[in-house]
C-alpha cells in the first residue's frame, strides 16, 4: 500500500511539472549580433551626462531623516525656568516666608535655584500648596491607560536620603 501511494505522488509530480513545462513558452532565439564595423582610431566613444539631482521643493533622499546631531535642535517643548521642568526633575532646597504667604526654593536638573509661589506651573503640574515641610503639587498623568488624570506629589524639603545621615 505505501509504495502505491509513494507512486501515485512520483506521477503527480511528474504530471505538475510537465504542465508547468507545456505553460512556459519557448525563449526566443537570439540572434547574433552584427559585426562591428571597422573603427577608425579618431573615434572616441559619447561620454555619458553627469547626473544632478534638483530637489524642487522636496527632500533629497540620501539624506539622513534622523540628522546628523551637529546642528541644535531649537524645538524643543521644554521652556526655560521652573515651566520647563518635570515633577521628578526638581528637588525642594527650601522653604521661606515672603509677605505672609510662603515660597519654596526648588533646584533644577541644570543645578539652578529658582524661587515658586503657590500655583506656579511646572511641565507637567501645578503648585498647589506650599507647606514648612515641602511642596505639594498636582502632577498630570500622560498614560492613555490610565483612569486618574491627575494626581497629588509630596516634594518634601528632607527627602528620605537626607533623613538617613
Amino acid at each position: 500500500m505505501a509504495r502505491l501511494f509513494s507512486g501515485v505522488i512520483v506521477l503527480i509530480a511528474c504530471l505538475h511539472t510537465a504542465v508547468a513545462n507545456a505553460q512556459t513558452p519557448a525563449p526566443a532565439p537570439v540572434k547574433p549580433a552584427p559585426a562591428p564595423a571597422a573603427q577608425s582610431p579618431a573615434a572616441t566613444p559619447p561620454q555619458q551626462e553627469a547626473y544632478t539631482y534638483r530637489a524642487e521643493g522636496r527632500r533629497d533622499p540620501f539624506l539622513n531623516l534622523l540628522g546628523s546631531g551637529t546642528e541644535g535642535r531649537s524645538t524643543s517643548r521644554k521652556g526655560e525656568g521652573p515651566g520647563g521642568m518635570t515633577v521628578g526633575e526638581i528637588s525642594v532646597r527650601g522653604i521661606m516666608q515672603s509677605r505672609g504667604a510662603l515660597v519654596a526654593m526648588i533646584q533644577g536638573p541644570d543645578n539652578k535655584t529658582y524661587i515658586v509661589h503657590q500655583g506656579d506651573k511646572l511641565l507637567d503640574g501645578t503648585i498647589k500648596t506650599i507647606t514648612p515641610q515641602g511642596l505639594v503639587i498636582v502632577q498630570e498623568v500622560n498614560d492613555p491607560l490610565s483612569l486618574i488624570k491627575q494626581r497629588e506629589v509630596r516634594k518634601l524639603l528632607r527627602s528620605l536620603e537626607d533623613a538617613k545621615e
